[in-house]
């Protein structure tokens, strides 16, 4: 790495050009908005990613680059959940943060892929600054990559998966180019939350990703898989709103904001916990063979895998839909049942384990069960000969309501608590030396493949960070151990 004459910026020479970032805290550096495949436009909207073109001179790396396309959030989750927006075609960039060595240091390496259920999100939101992971070590890469029907939707025409090909294309970016930066090509752990999660999931179970990570971990999202239809009813519901074909050379030839605008549209009948048709990744002989729960492939990568204790109150507290399931009470678990299959042993269980809770809670963990921490204990289960570690985060926010819900281990995990969106969910005084003791973890992970406590054997209760932890292990009448 060198400097720039004058300025003082650090600048690193990648396989496309020449790049110039931001000096950063401690010593430290950050690049920003670096392409690592050509803007996906024109003909390449709904193809697979290409590499960027080489440039001359000093490409600027100050600012992150262009987001993907998508829709906002409804009005009550964007209060909660910050997601900017840069305008732009060069979406398929991503963002380094580096302790500043020299070529040649080797250090660890981690690389994160946003949440936003495969619809939202970006690299550019401020809770993952990845400052602090640099300061302690940790070379730390963020990614954007496509998103909605334009990275998962289903079209005869168009290769499939377009945003885990983004993601594969990101890593081997990596893969090529970080040892400039100072990292270990050889010591890369992939990482996300929630769709994030499912995208680890999938690379788990690629053989495009085969040799391009070391660890991986799994922050509330598990490995999935939708049936081809379901992905294709998205796009045929699209299709009629916007009455044009079905297909990659129709959606195409639409201008990009009619495009979103009927994927708002149909985005509006679907959740993480109702189910209905989505946006996602899907069998496919090229990128995912089969279910990734069942992939035999990356045996020999360890897993962190883990959950919040009140995922569910993310989606349920906002909407006010709680207090409404709770006075259908009978009607709620019923339907939960149906759907989390769980027997009437697993609510008596919980009831005894959870005297207080209402329907709606209740219903909430079993959905929990059934999308989290069943398949990752699975999942963990299925991960030999390499070890998995399970956790539990319990901290609940300081947002009335909102307890431990889903993403709010985010800003611990990346010791970001001091920005000031982290508090969106958070809220006030949240506990810094929990954030220290998570990220740690984290870090001790990417460096050793060992968080720091026991792997899983197949049985007992996660690690729980931060509360009593009220999930599944409380239910089988285990004590979980407790970071305070």
């Amino acid at each position: 790495m060198s400097a720039a004459g004058g300025s003082g910026r650090p600048r690193v020479r990648t396989g496309y050009g020449l790049v110039e970032g931001r000096n950063g805290p401690g010593g430290t550096a950050v690049f920003r908005g670096v392409p690592y495949a050509a803007p996906p436009v024109g003909a390449l909207r709904f193809a697979a990613p290409v590499p960027p073109a080489a440039w001359e001179g000093v490409r600027d790396a100050g600012a992150f680059g262009p987001t993907a396309p998508k829709v906002p959030y409804p009005p009550k989750f964007a209060a909660l959940l910050p997601d900017p927006e840069v305008p732009g075609d060069d979406c398929l960039n991503l963002n380094v943060w580096t302790p500043h060595p020299a070529p040649g240091a080797r250090l660890p390496v981690m690389v994160w892929l946003h949440g936003g259920a495969l619809t939202r999100g970006s690299s550019a939101v401020p809770v993952y600054d990845g400052s602090a992971f640099a300061r302690d070590g940790v070379v730390l890469v963020s990614v954007n990559y496509r998103l909605g029907v334009l990275g998962y939707g289903l079209f005869p025409d168009a290769p499939a998966n377009r945003g885990l090909l983004d993601q594969i294309a990101a890593l081997t970016w990596v893969r090529d180019n970080i040892e400039a930066f100072g990292g270990d090509p050889a010591r890369v752990t992939v990482f996300g939350e929630s769709a994030g999660a499912i995208s680890v999931g999938a690379l788990l179970g690629s053989p495009r990703a085969t040799g391009l990570f070391a660890r991986a971990a799994l922050q509330s999202g598990a490995p999935e898989v939708l049936p081809r239809e379901k992905v294709r009813a998205m796009v045929r519901r699209m299709a009629s709103l916007l009455k044009v074909p079905a297909t990659a050379e129709a959606f195409g030839a639409t201008a990009l904001p009619d495009l979103l605008a009927a994927q708002g549209a149909v985005l509006r009948r679907s959740g993480p916990l109702t189910g209905g048709p989505a946006f996602g990744l899907v069998p496919d002989p090229d990128t995912l063979p089969g279910d990734p729960l069942e992939a035999a492939g990356a045996a020999d990568v360890p897993l962190l895998l883990g959950w919040t204790t009140e995922e569910y109150r993310l989606w349920l507290a906002p909407t006010g839909a709680l207090p409404v399931m709770d006075r259908l009470g009978p009607l709620t678990l019923a339907l939960a049942r149906a759907r989390s299959g769980k027997d009437r042993a697993a609510v008596r269980a919980l009831r005894a384990a959870l005297p207080r809770a209402g329907a709606g809670e209740l219903a909430g963990q079993l959905l929990t069960d059934r999308l989290l921490r069943d398949p990752l204990r699975r999942l963990a289960g299925a991960r030999r000969p390499a070890p998995s570690f399970l956790y539990e985060f319990g901290w609940p926010s300081g947002i009335p309501g909102l307890g431990a819900c889903h993403a709010l281990e985010l800003g611990f995990v990346f010791d970001t608590l001091d920005v000031p969106e982290s508090s969106w969910l958070a809220g006030p005084d949240a506990p810094q030396e929990l954030a220290d003791r998570m990220h740690a973890a984290w870090v001790r992970f990417a460096a050793t493949g060992d968080p720091g406590w026991r792997a899983w054997d197949g049985n007992g209760p996660p690690m729980v960070f931060g509360g009593p932890g009220r999930g599944e292990s409380i239910a089988a009448g285990v004590t979980p151990p407790v970071l305070p």
